[in-house]
């Protein structure tokens, strides 16, 4: 009698602990009944019936996909190698168990693919230039393809650009010329910012006696604070004056002035 008794305890206890499934925070549990889906499970400890019914836990974490380096050509004919890393996280648990048989490399074969077709429709110009654009792109084409699986895309970001070294020689010096155009026509901006303020200048003394005054002491002021020498300012009526009278000498010595 004892020995049943403990056997009947054994045999509880087997069962118990066959029964007795604990489903983690980040997981779900996919319950299938003689090989029918019943019901998802939620987080904590759950009980199923042992040996007909079956649980499988489903991980709801973000999970980071890395996209080794793909060969790509793009629009405007130039080879590369681009690599990349998907974040997704399964919104269905039961749909990514029943729908696909691997949801994780279903998703990683889908990040290959999609990447290529996108990047080879792309000029590079567009690719180096407009990376948000591009990641947004293959977001929404591979979401478009892993949404029924119950798979969410919500990340999906080009790391790494790797360029032959002939084109990347290429872009050096074409981005050394840009250099020297910019620096060119910046210098050619001021040189005629300043000659533009030369001829308002030189307009403004042509039409004010004055000015053309104080120019001359303020360049009187300067020429004596450099040279260590004396300089009688001589006022430019009498200046004029002479040049009047040497012009006229000329005139009467029969030379054209």
């Amino acid at each position: 009698m004892e020995w049943i008794l403990i056997a009947a305890v054994v045999v509880v206890l087997i069962l118990l602990s066959l029964a007795a499934k604990i489903v983690w925070q980040y997981q779900r549990g996919v319950v299938f009944r003689l090989g029918k889906f019943v019901r998802v499970r939620d987080p904590g400890l759950n009980f199923i019936w042992p040996i007909i019914d079956r649980l499988v836990k489903v991980d709801v974490r973000i999970v980071p996909l890395p996209v080794e380096p793909q060969e790509v050509i793009t629009k405007d004919n130039v080879t590369m190698k681009v690599d990349a890393v998907v974040y997704f996280l399964v919104v269905n648990p039961e749909t990514a168990v029943i729908k696909v048989l691997d949801y994780i490399k279903a998703t990683h074969q889908i990040a290959q693919t999609t990447l290529r077709s996108v990047l080879g429709q792309s000029e590079l110009d567009e690719i180096l230039a407009h990376r948000e654009e591009i990641n947004r792109r293959l977001r929404e084409i591979i979401d478009e393809q892993t949404e029924p699986w119950g798979v969410q895309v919500t990340v999906v970001e080009v790391k790494d650009v790797q360029l032959p070294e002939g084109m990347q020689r290429a872009m050096a010096r074409q981005a050394e010329a840009e250099r020297e155009r910019r620096a060119k026509v910046v210098h050619a901006l001021g040189e005629f910012q300043a000659a533009q303020t030369l001829a308002d200048a030189a307009g403004i003394i042509a039409t004010n006696p004055a000015a053309l005054q104080l120019r001359y002491l303020q360049t009187l002021t300067e020429m004596a604070g450099e040279k260590n020498s004396t300089i009688i300012p001589v006022p430019l009526d009498i200046m004029a004056a002479v040049a009047q009278l040497t012009a006229r000498q000329k005139t009467v010595d029969g030379v054209a002035p």
